[in-house]
């Protein structure tokens, strides 16, 4: 509900903090007193255009901002979620309108753009205002009506979740049979490019082991000389290597005793000797394994030659990325082996699913139907005492076929409210034949009806009450009052059979300070109140008559 609403240099208000109760808040005044304005304010914070034009004083900003309370609108709460948008019991909308036209706008101080604060309004605030092209021309709201009269939710629930699934098939379906185009195109091409790299048959690294080898039997010649001529230095030429180190010791070992370090010297050398002897054995076993095999050569400048053009051709710069590209294009060959499978058992599904859907689809159009008649009676009764005997609401539902090929998320019906204000028998959509105060009093018709099974928001009615009086105008009080059990109305009014249903009762005026005319609001008091309606009914100077019938419409 609309706890507070704070206006601040805006047409003619300076600045103005409204609080509203629960229940039917009754707003009068007299015509120019600046009513019009309070709701061109209010629409600031519902996402309206914005104009420079309405700042009081061009040198300060105009400032709109209204607290909510949220409590239990879970609608509310997946719109924060999703946004990113910091959740509360309490929740603030503010709209900035500088002098140079730019405004902005805030949920609970973060910066938001007009369609996000247009969606959260329409959550928050039913506003119907004269001329305005309301909720109920809209076939979203129709539909809701009529289902809110059905009380068939928990159908309905069922329903959009097959619905949902089946969606989710079809778009599964499109898919397979279009990756199932795509690889039926590439097919041959494909097991082409297979088959080029399973003949090849590389293995993991085999073009890099491919080519160390080859460098290694290229140089093989020279590798085994020169592995010949350290083996012969080290072991067989006139002076050994190995053997000179033999002789070094035996020419140091007889003084080993008269030289503490000599021991040391000695077992160093030794242990050289010992590891060129070591050396001068894994030389002769190496050169053993080093030989010159021009097959082999030739094997492995084919095998590389191969590799290099199959890396060239898949723009890839190794064997493990090459048997990356072979691994995808075996899973393409038996995904294109696979699919015709998927496919079947996917359309299977589907046809399960739609079935459940038609039948659901079914149920929920009969249900729908069978509220037809009981929601004309009921509106066309009520509408007789709003003031609007001779108009007459028709509800019109068609449904498709048999096959039922189309149907949304809704189910298979297309509806709208016609509507005849003269008796004419002369039906059309409601929206583009009812003028705005018949709107206004239809829609308070059919939300009265269904007010227990849809959770509104905040309703505002602006001048609802324009061309009736007397009993219309009472019948029109007994509804809002009705209505607002449950929820906050907000109803700007002219009759005093409205104003004397109202819990609260605020009077808007003109005040003039420092030569310039102000627009105001106070919330009046019982006394207050009895005088006001009292004016309403016979002038500025009301009769005893006038404020005892008053005061008799208060205290009733």
């Amino acid at each position: 509900m609309l706890q507070k609403l704070h206006i601040q240099n805006y047409a003619i208000i300076d600045e103005l903090v409204i609080a509203f109760p629960v229940g039917l808040n009754i707003i009068t005044g007299e015509t120019g007193a600046g009513k019009s304005i309070l709701m061109g304010a209010l629409g600031l914070i519902l996402g309206e255009r914005a104009d420079s034009n309405v700042l009081l004083d061009r040198n300060k900003k105009c400032v709109v901002e209204g607290s909510f309370v949220m409590t239990g609108k879970q609608d509310i709460g997946l719109f924060l979620q999703a946004h990113d948008l910091d959740a509360g019991l309490e929740l603030m909308i503010r709209r900035e309108i500088a002098a140079n036209g730019k405004s902005r706008a805030f949920i609970n101080d973060t910066p938001v753009n007009l369609s996000q604060l247009q969606e959260l309004s329409s959550l928050l605030v039913d506003l119907h205002q004269q001329f305005d092209t309301l909720a109920i021309g809209e076939t979203g709201f129709q539909r809701e009506v009529i289902d809110a009269l059905a009380a068939h939710n928990g159908l309905l629930e069922e329903y959009k979740g097959v619905w949902q699934q089946l969606q989710q098939a079809a778009r599964a379906l499109k898919e397979l049979r279009l990756k199932k185009d795509q690889f039926a195109a590439m097919l041959d091409y494909n097991q082409f490019l297979f088959s080029e790299l399973e003949e090849a048959g590389l293995k993991e690294n085999e073009i890099e082991d491919a080519e160390a080898e080859l460098k290694l039997l290229n140089n093989s010649e020279g590798i085994k000389a020169a592995l010949a001529r350290v083996s012969y230095e080290l072991n067989e030429a006139d002076t050994p290597v190995v053997q000179q180190l033999k002789v070094l010791v035996q020419q140091l070992q007889p003084y080993a005793d008269t030289h503490p370090a000599l021991p040391v010297v000695i077992q160093r050398i030794l242990s050289v000797q010992l590891e060129l002897k070591d050396i001068a054995g894994e030389v002769e076993h190496i050169s053993d394994h080093v030989q010159y095999d021009p097959a082999r050569i030739e094997l492995l400048n084919d095998k590389i030659s191969t590799g290099y053009r199959l890396l060239k051709k898949h723009h890839v710069l190794n064997t493990t990325e090459l048997l990356a590209v072979k691994q995808d294009l075996q899973e393409k060959l038996f995904a294109v082996m696979n699919i015709d499978d998927n496919i079947l058992d996917l359309d299977k599904k589907a046809v399960v699913l739609r079935t459940r859907a038609l039948e659901l689809a079914r149920k929920i159009s009969t249900n729908r139907h069978k509220q037809v008649k009981p929601l004309e009676e009921k509106v066309n009764k009520l509408l007789a005492k709003v003031g609007m005997p001779n108009a007459r609401l028709k509800v019109q539902i068609e449904t498709s076929g048999a096959d039922a090929a189309v149907f949304n998320d809704s189910g298979m019906d297309t509806m709208e409210f016609l509507f005849d204000g003269n008796r004419s028998n002369q039906f059309a959509p409601v929206r583009k034949v009812a003028s705005g105060g018949e709107l206004s009093r239809l829609m308070l018709c059919i939300k009265s009806l269904v007010a227990e099974s849809i959770d509104l928001p905040t309703m505002i009615f602006d001048e609802i009450d324009t061309g009736i009086s007397g009993e219309a105008a009472r019948q029109v009080g007994i509804i809002l009052k009705d209505l607002s059990a449950k929820r906050q109305i907000i109803c700007i009014t002219h009759q005093p059979q409205i104003a004397g249903k109202g819990g609260a009762h605020f009077y808007v005026y003109k005040e003039i300070t420092a030569n310039t005319v102000k627009t105001n609001i106070r919330l009046l008091t019982q006394d207050e109140r009895i005088t006001a309606i009292a004016k309403m009914l016979s002038g500025e100077k009301p009769t005893a008559a006038a404020l005892e019938n008053a005061r008799e419409m208060v205290m009733n």
